[in-house]
């Protein structure tokens, strides 16, 4: 929940600082480089290392970029660039965590309960992302911006606290030395595996051209008008949809035909950004709709992570995990630049609403290019386990 505070209150200090879409897209990059940087090495790594241990470091890592973040906020007329630097670091140490968190899943379970257990980490994720933002946009509207992140530095007590009651995860089977051969070798396994690769492109298609996130604090202040507490409502509608998303997901493991699935949660996404694009005449209703966008994310999101996991062997899980978190990661902060320029040009109306459009377009695309993922198909023992 803390992290999700901090996601909200970082593109919203800068908008408050600047003024500028551009200044919020600078951010995305700083946050987008490092994740393209370092995610494929942090696969090695979790590959090769006690996986609680490095979650551990990653944790306090964090805390310590939020700790830094405080100090900036206290700071009269921070620096941007200033700014920009912490939110390299904090997406750096990010791109470590993430990968050794997800490739931990596995060895949590059996096989037959996966899905499930995805959906369930996906319910406890989608609660934070109510929570956080909300919280957030209260937080600013109370204690501002120094005092939303003072939030996140405390919350981390809790995720150390956790990891205390797990046992250790270190490697099993045969274990790669982390590096350029190791990396290779997990990207050759993806491209092998079209299913799985597909898998990749058609969230990178929804993600950059229909996640407008970025252009949450325009659209709250600007088109709206609903300041910093209708923002903190607009950042977590996305995750009340995913919550109930989540928690009514009983049923995805009854479903085989988890390729199909994908597809259409896709669709559904793209069909419910555009008309929140459109809706921009009425604030609740644009709420619903994002919030069914939401809904439909998580859903592609569970099908996606059992299509990889159930497809991966353990000692390639964390590489090829850290490939579909870069995916995950980069594409929203990718799709943040896109819906930023066009904004700034065109206006955020004009870019939720194309981008939305091309959503719809490109399932079409990738799903005439992977015909194996509409073919997928989960082994009936999982489906019923």
């Amino acid at each position: 929940m803390g992290s999700q505070i901090t996601r909200i209150v970082l593109p919203y200090q800068v908008f408050v600082l600047t003024g500028s879409t551009l200044a919020i897209g600078g951010l995305v990059l700083a946050q987008l480089i490092p994740i393209l940087l370092f995610s494929l090495g942090a696969g090695t790594v979790a590959d090769a290392v006690d996986r609680r241990r490095i979650l551990i470091v990653t944790q306090i890592g964090l805390a310590s970029m939020s700790l830094l973040l405080v100090v900036l906020a206290i700071v009269p007329s921070p620096s941007l660039v200033a700014i920009y630097i912490v939110a390299f670091a904090a997406a750096g140490i990010g791109a470590v965590d993430a990968p050794t968190r997800a490739a931990a899943v596995p060895r949590l379970v059996t096989p037959g309960r996966l899905p499930a257990a995805i959906a369930l980490n996906q319910l406890s994720f989608q609660a934070a992302s109510i929570v956080g933002p909300a919280v957030g946009g209260l937080l600013l509207a109370t204690v501002g911006v120094a005092g939303a992140y003072a939030v996140d530095v405390v919350s981390f007590g809790a995720s150390l606290i956790a990891l205390t009651v797990i046992g250790p995860l270190p490697p099993i089977g045969q274990v790669a030395r982390p590096g350029i051969e190791a990396i290779v070798e997990g990207l050759r396994f993806a491209r092998q595996h079209r299913v799985i690769l597909s898998t990749f492109a058609i969230d990178l298609v929804a993600m950059i051209f229909g996640m407008p996130t970025a252009l949450f604090p325009v659209l709250a202040l600007d088109v709206f008008k609903v300041g910093p507490v209708g923002f903190g409502l607009l950042a977590a509608a996305p995750g009340v949809g995913a919550f109930f998303g989540a928690l009514l997901s009983g049923w995805v493991s009854s479903v085989r035909r988890v390729g199909r699935a994908v597809i259409l949660a896709v669709i559904v996404w793209g069909l419910a950004i555009t008309g929140f694009g459109l809706a921009t005449f009425s604030f609740p209703l644009a709420l619903v709709l994002i919030a069914i966008a939401g809904a439909a994310d998580v859903l592609s999101a569970v099908f996606r992570s059992t299509i990889l996991q159930l497809g991966t062997p353990d000692e390639l899980r964390g590489r090829v995990t850290s490939i579909h978190l870069l995916v995950v990661t980069s594409g929203p902060r990718l799709g943040d630049l896109e819906s930023t320029a066009v904004a700034a040009i065109f206006g955020a109306q004009f870019s939720v609403v194309s981008g939305g459009l091309l959503c719809l377009v490109g399932v079409g695309v990738v799903a005439r290019a992977f015909p194996e993922l509409w073919r997928a198909v989960l082994p009936s023992r999982q489906a019923s386990a």
